[in-house]
């Protein structure tokens, strides 16, 4: 790496070259007063970032020393409950409290919808989440397992299309109603005097609600109807000359949804950005989504095609009115947590916080879509929307609010330009929620749940305490139910509800739409006006769950249940006792195994941070370091606890390697862990496992950076 100075940091000159000719240009903030400023907030917050860290240690050693000591005991709530409370992990309830963050976005407040999750280092995968914001019902239909059955041969195949026409004309009359009749039947449709009327062989109907048709757009036998409910939009899309439209009386042609409201760019969890380099690949790649002049080029089908950010959509309104809807989701930026530190930008000597350094790259990015007027942008109330992960109780939070406060002095905007999403996915967070979002209270516009990082932050904290039960019984614990409840409850409490997300985690399956379909409309029904998908066409099939459920009507009753119990969220989920058969471990160790080379070869190697991975049944499950952290840590507690060994560890590994290397035979890139098992791939996977006691917090993160920057070293 070579180094420039800049304000008494030594900075790697590629980032600082992006700075200064691409993140900073067009901006009023100069380079000077950029890094000075920047060097100041080092100066004041990396030392406090770091004794957050020292206390996240010494209060897991406490932890640690307190289940030794009461080895062999069963679990006592009302002597974990005093203990917790006087060490400092439980925070002292305060009074009840609203939030009071504003101006934001009405996809951040009042609409209920589904939320993507891409790693923003792929230019792609970005363009393709900020784009999902509508979505063909036809296509998600028709091109995935929704429907029973694959469509036959390469041409269009007409009975499966038949069959995505007919289930989406259920889905519309249980959306949008006629008075009489179903849309399967309809014959045409016409705007006449403000509503739109549907008539059918022997009569005609409007829509139940009329206020339900809000606009138009197009002309002839080429144009659109619009459809509203529950905040969300419907397309009806009608072209007889179309061989979808000519096969349908009326000409409908497709069912457009209005899907992915908003999407998180990950700068964490699902990408692999070990140094400067990929920093700046991070960096760029947002800015260009924020002065919405990103644009990727590739090869399909032999063709070369360019994909960038779609216009807004203009409709005619009833009244002869514009109506103008945004093109595209609405985009927060995921910034790492505060554990990891960078060499990106160093400090007498020293790395600095790589979350101080996201936080100030990617909000100075978002400058270029604030001093927008008009046109498409990102966020037309002026908000900066940033997701801070892997948080640590109240106190953390309270340092990420006042981290932001000096960004914003920084680059020169109001206080409270940035607003902050908090993920409840680490056990002192989970049971001091409230606490939290009172730190943040006036930026807090987001809280989700995450059942892989809560869960390995759960077998981390309780790594001393005894063997937890196998991963798959991890969902039936008790205080997983107590998790997801307390979550929608602390949110609620807070005054979140209509002015901010309560969010659900993801669905991994992205081959299982119809099984998502049966099961993620659970997310809505929870009180929870989001939820993660894995790809557009998830976005698109979930939006149906937001029409089938009207989430303001839940969380108003919601509002009145009991707090979910804080003892359930304590109770740590060991075995106490009970014994495993010798079959079950060796499947649970290779289970594991499997999934931890799976994603950490791809990790390692080439620098994939999230992707499709072949469980060890060949099911592909989408991987991210959530789901390592989680696969690592159960088997680093096995491990500490006697039931499995180094050995049989290195047994797995080495057969489950071979497994791999089985189900990546295709990948022109991959490099095979066998027979030599001495890659960087495979020891990172190994040191996961017999190391992962002692990583801190159970992340994965450390491990994998050193790993990872080995192997593109040897790959000079």
């Amino acid at each position: 790496m070579t180094y420039v100075n800049r304000a008494e940091l030594s900075v790697d000159e590629q980032l600082a070259k992006f700075v200064e000719t691409e993140l900073l240009a067009g901006t009023s903030v100069q380079a000077q007063d950029f890094w000075a400023g920047y060097s100041a907030l080092l100066q004041d917050l990396a030392p406090e970032n770091a004794r957050l860290l020292a206390k996240r240690e010494d209060l897991q050693s406490q932890i640690d020393a307190w289940h030794a000591d009461r080895a062999g005991q069963p679990y006592d709530a009302q002597a974990t409950r005093a203990f917790l409370t006087q060490i400092g992990y439980l925070a002292a309830q305060g009074a009840p409290f609203e939030i009071g963050t504003g101006p934001v976005d009405p996809e951040m407040s009042s609409l209920a919808g589904p939320q993507l999750v891409v790693p923003v280092m792929n230019a792609r995968f970005a363009l393709n989440a900020a784009n999902a914001r509508w979505g063909s019902l036809y296509d998600a239909l028709y091109g995935t397992d929704a429907l029973p059955g694959a469509p036959k041969g390469k041409a269009y195949d007409t009975a499966r299309g038949a069959a995505a026409v007919a289930w989406a004309a259920e889905f519309l009359d249980g959306a949008v109603p006629l008075v009489s009749g179903s849309h399967k039947d309809a014959q045409s449709y016409r705007v006449e005097d403000g509503a739109l009327i549907v008539a059918f062989a022997d009569g005609e109907t409007t829509l139940k609600d009329p206020a339900a048709y809000v606009g138009q757009s197009g002309a002839g036998d080429k144009r659109s109807y619009l459809l509203a409910h529950n905040g969300l939009h419907i397309e009806l899309m009608f072209d007889p000359a179309h061989p979808v439209g000519a096969a349908s009386a009326s000409g409908l042609r497709d069912v457009v949804l209005e899907s992915a409201l908003t999407a998180i760019q990950d700068c964490e969890d699902l990408i692999a950005a070990v140094d400067a380099e990929d920093k700046v690949a991070v960096y760029r790649n947002w800015l260009g989504l924020m002065k919405g002049d990103l644009a990727e080029s590739f090869e399909k089908g032999g063709k070369v095609m360019t994909r960038a950010l779609n216009p807004d959509r203009s409709f005619t309104a009833p009244d002869g009115s514009t109506l103008t809807l945004p093109g595209r989701a609405v985009l927060l930026v995921r910034n790492v947590g505060h554990l990891m530190t960078t060499d990106a930008v160093m400090m007498a000597g020293a790395e600095t916080p790589e979350g101080i350094m996201d936080a100030v790259m990617t909000v100075a990015g978002a400058l270029h879509d604030l001093a927008k007027t008009d046109g498409p942008r990102n966020s037309r109330a002026g908000s900066v929307y940033v997701v801070k992960p892997k948080m640590h109780g109240p106190e953390e939070v309270a340092f990420a609010d006042t981290l932001y406060a000096r960004v914003e002095d920084l680059l020169g905007l109001a206080c409270g330009t940035v607003k902050l999403g908090v993920m409840d996915e680490e056990r002192r967070t989970s049971v001091n929620l409230r606490e939290c979002i009172r730190a943040v209270k006036d930026r807090i516009v987001f809280i989700n749940t995450g059942f892989l990082d809560r869960t390995g932050d759960e077998i981390h904290t309780c790594m001393a305490a005894g063997a937890v039960v196998p991963k798959a019984e991890m969902r039936t614990s008790a205080w997983l139910t107590a998790y997801e409840d307390g979550n929608v409850d602390a949110g609620l409490a807070s005054g979140m509800a209509g002015r901010a997300q309560i969010g659900k985690g993801m669905w991994a399956k992205p081959d299982a739409m119809a099984e998502m379909l049966e099961v993620k409309i659970g997310h809505p029904k929870s009180g929870a006006n989001t939820a993660w998908v894995p790809s557009p066409t998830a976005a698109t099939l979930h939006a149906t769950h937001y029409h089938a459920v009207n989430v303001a009507a839940v969380q108003e009753t919601l509002k009145s249940r009991d707090y979910a119990s804080q003892e359930a969220l304590l109770t740590p989920p060991l075995l106490n006792g009970r014994n495993l058969s010798a079959d079950s471990v060796a499947r649970e160790l290779d289970m594991n195994c499997q999934s931890i080379l799976g994603y950490v070869v791809r990790w390692v190697d080439q620098g994939i941070g999230c992707s499709k991975v072949p469980d060890i049944d060949d099911v592909g499950l989408m991987e991210d370091r959530a789901t390592l952290r989680i696969s690592s840590q159960a088997l680093a507690n096995w491990l500490c606890h006697g039931l499995i060994s180094e050995a049989q560890i290195d047994e797995s590994l080495r057969r489950m390697a071979l497994a791999v290397d089985r189900q990546n035979a295709t990948d022109p890139a991959y490099t095979p862990m066998a027979p030599a098992y001495d890659g960087p791939a495979f020891l990172a996977a190994r040191d996961l496992i017999v190391q992962g006691a002692a990583q801190p917090s159970g992340y994965t993160e450390p491990l994998l950076h050193a790993w990872r920057r080995k192997a593109k070293a040897l790959k000079g």
